[in-house]
């Protein structure tokens, strides 16, 4: 029961450190592009923001969907 506590632990902490990392990266970032969505479009964001939102994400979901593992 510890493990699975510690692995989330981790995890938030983890990609918490990247999203505060991304945050301080993209201050400097001048190329802006909207995110074409099924029904409407985002605001402007920087390119280096939706490539580092998409990273987190995928390291989120990777940690709590669970495959073929033997834990």
């Amino acid at each position: 029961m510890l493990l699975p506590l510690k692995k989330i632990v981790f995890t938030f902490i983890f990609n918490s450190t990247l999203f505060l990392i991304l945050m301080i990266g993209i201050q400097n970032s001048s190329r802006k592009t909207n995110v074409n969505l099924i029904l409407s479009e985002t605001v402007k964001v920087p390119i280096s923001f939706i490539i580092g939102v998409s990273f987190i994400s995928g390291s989120l979901m990777g940690t709590f969907i669970k495959g073929n593992s033997k834990e």
